[in-house]
This record gives C-alpha cells, sequence and structure tokens, in this order.
C-alpha cells in the first residue's frame, strides 16, 4: 500500500515538474492566434457565432487538451510507435482511396458520424514521426549512402501519391517539401539534393499529363487571372480586390464589404487571411504574420535545444510544417502561387487541419520537455 502511495507521488511530482518546463507563452501565443481566428469565423457569419467560431472554440478546446497530454508523454514512447502510427494513417489513406466521402470534388474524408477525419493531415505529423525515427537510428556515414536512403523515400513517396490521387494537390506538396527538409536536417549530402531537383525537372511535363484538369487550370489562371474573371480567376481576382480595399489599417471589424456581400469565395477556410486584411488593413495583417514569426523561431529554438536527434528531427518537421502551412495560404490569397487549398493555421475553419496544428506543438512542446533525455542511435524506444 505505501509503496502504491510513493508510486503515485513520485507520478504526479514528475507531472508537475513538466507542468512547470512548458513553454507558457508559447502556448499564450498559440491562444491569441486562436482568438483571432474565432474573431474571424464570428465575422465571416456576420457577427454570429453559428455556424463556424462555436465549432471552432470547442475543437480548439479538445486540441488544446491533446495538445498537453502530447506534450506531457515520454518522448520515448512516440519513439517506439512511430512507426505504428505512420502506418496506420497510411491504411486511413488508402481507406480513403476506396471508401471516403466526397466533397468539393475530391475524395478526402472518413465520415466518423462527429467529425468528417481528413488522414491526409493527419499523415504530415505522422510521417515526420517515421522520418525523425528512422534518421534518428541511422550513422552520420549511412545517411550518405543510396541504399540507407530508399526506406525513407518510400515513406514519403506514397503517401504523397495517395493524396495526390484524392486529388489534394496542396497537401501533397507540403509532405513532399515536409519529407525534403527532413533528408537536408538529417544530413543528407547536398549532390543527392542536385540529383532530385534534375530530376524534378525533367518530370514536370510528365507531371503536367497527370494532373487534373481544373490543377492545369489553377496553373494558367495563376499565370493569368484576367483570362477568367468569373470562372477559375475569380477567387484570386475577389482575393486582391479585398486585400487592396483594406488599405492601411482596413474598414473596421465586420465591415469588409468583399466578404459580406459574398464576393469573397471560401471565406472562413483558405481566403480567410484576405477577410483579415480587409477588415484591419495591412497593419492587423502583418501583426498576425509577426505572431507566426515568433512561433517559428520558438520552435527553431526548442528543437535546436534538444539533445537527441529525435527530438530534433521532430521539433524542425513540426516547424517546417507550420511554416509551410502560413506561407503556401498567405502566398495563394495574395497570388504569389496557384490555389491549392491550404488552409492558415489556427484561424481556417477545419476540425482535422485544427487538430494536426495543435497535435504538432503538442510534439514540439514535448520535445522542449524532454530535451535532455539522451537517446541512442540504435534505440527504439524500448528501454523506457
Amino acid at each position: 500500500m505505501m509503496e502504491t502511495a510513493l508510486g503515485f507521488n513520485r507520478t504526479e511530482r514528475t507531472l508537475r515538474q513538466k507542468l512547470w518546463q512548458l513553454q507558457w507563452f508559447f502556448i499564450f501565443l498559440i491562444c491569441v492566434i486562436a482568438c483571432v481566428g474565432f474573431a474571424m469565423l464570428y465575422s465571416a457569419a456576420n457577427g454570429k457565432f453559428d455556424p463556424w467560431a462555436t465549432r471552432q472554440m470547442v475543437r480548439f478546446g479538445v486540441g488544446f487538451v491533446a495538445m498537453l497530454i502530447v506534450a506531457l508523454t515520454d518522448i520515448r514512447i512516440w519513439l517506439r510507435y512511430a512507426y505504428f502510427f505512420y502506418i496506420v494513417t497510411l491504411l486511413l489513406l488508402v481507406f480513403v482511396e476506396f471508401s471516403g466521402t466526397i466533397g468539393m470534388g475530391a475524395q478526402r474524408w472518413i465520415n466518423l458520424g462527429l467529425i468528417n477525419l481528413q488522414p491526409s493531415e493527419v499523415m504530415k505529423i505522422t510521417m515526420i514521426l517515421a522520418l525523425a525515427r528512422y534518421f534518428h537510428g541511422v550513422s552520420v556515414d549511412d545517411v550518405g549512402r543510396i541504399l540507407y536512403l530508399l526506406p525513407p523515400v518510400l515513406i514519403i513517396a506514397v503517401p504523397t501519391a495517395l493524396v495526390l490521387r484524392q486529388p489534394d494537390l496542396g497537401t501533397a506538396v507540403m509532405l513532399l517539401i515536409a519529407g525534403i527538409a527532413l533528408f537536408w536536417l538529417a544530413g543528407v549530402r547536398l549532390a543527392v539534393f542536385v540529383a532530385m531537383a534534375v530530376g524534378t525537372l525533367l518530370a514536370l511535363p510528365l507531371a503536367w499529363q497527370f494532373l487534373h484538369d481544373y490543377q492545369r487550370k489553377r496553373v494558367l489562371i495563376f499565370l493569368n487571372p484576367e483570362s477568367d474573371p468569373l470562372g477559375g480567376g475569380y477567387h484570386i481576382i475577389q482575393s486582391k480586390i479585398a486585400l487592396g480595399s483594406g488599405g492601411l489599417f482596413g474598414k473596421g471589424f465586420l465591415q469588409g464589404s468583399q466578404s459580406h456581400l459574398n464576393f469573397l469565395p471560401e471565406k472562413q477556410t483558405d481566403f480567410v487571411f484576405t477577410m483579415l486584411a480587409e477588415e484591419v488593413g495591412m497593419v492587423g495583417g502583418l501583426g498576425l504574420i509577426a505572431l507566426y514569426i515568433i512561433i517559428l523561431i520558438y520552435g527553431f529554438a526548442i528543437s535546436l535545444g534538444s539533445r537527441n536527434q529525435f527530438g530534433r528531427l521532430i521539433g524542425l518537421g513540426i516547424t517546417v510544417t507550420f511554416f509551410l502551412y502560413v506561407f503556401i495560404n498567405i502566398a495563394m490569397v495574395t497570388g504569389l502561387i496557384p490555389v491549392v487549398g491550404v488552409p492558415l493555421p489556427l484561424i481556417s475553419y477545419g476540425g482535422t487541419a485544427m487538430m494536426t496544428v495543435l497535435i504538432g506543438f503538442g510534439l514540439l512542446l514535448g520535445v522542449h520537455v524532454h530535451r535532455d533525455i539522451v537517446i541512442g542511435r540504435r534505440s527504439s524506444g524500448e528501454e523506457f
């Protein structure tokens, strides 16, 4: 009885110590950005919490709890089960291929009743876990050998191909870039990246043939939006009008004409940054970008502070993925890249994307909490 009580007290003390070690200012920044998102969804519904803001708040609450649980979980558990989580997510992607729910012309979701799960979003996290575990166990010399690079190439290529078939070009691009970034961070030689770049350039004409008609149209519209102002170019033209009309300080909260008169499409999801810039202006838009930059700085600092390779790669992978979310969405709505349907993290309406970002942040926080744990190169977490 006494041993049980001592064990409980030890666990409670350890948990309390971990809570103190959490980066609470980082968590505060996450909450601030999420509140900006709630306000934008409230505005998108013309001053009503339903149908978007209330649901987003509930999702954030659930995701916030999940984030803390993930952060407090020993990092060696994530090392042990990294491949398992990856395989489960891969099987879900295969399931989507045959029995997924179709929406907006794409087959990307699994209907779970209360929510529609999008496995491609979850893959952004589990792929990082799998790659981090693989490169954690590979020596510096082995990283430079072609045979040792085949397994991680397959870890990236298989889900990317499945996501492209849904079709979801934006998520596929994010998976590919995040995977390549982890190759670089793991110490893969520059010659490999040069070969990959040359191969990619040579494959572009072939890849163009495999794109869906609407995807080709998006690329062509990106090059010349005015060629189809009432069709494929409508989204980006209206987005640019809204961005420009916001001016320096914006038209005021709930006063965006492009969004509230329904000229701006998908204002609660992909084009929520445009609505924000119209209502709070360039100053408000730059303020949000500044918050994102601070998050990214924290992410890189936390990652580089880890004493084990697994933690460093997880942290850097999560940080790179978060950067891709922000960069692709803002570049998309400002016309710098084609429209590919990537949400703005913690702002855009969406359940799976919100949970994915928060669980990713949980892993990042966990890297900081467990930064002093030394894990051997050949360890699989079984010693935990």
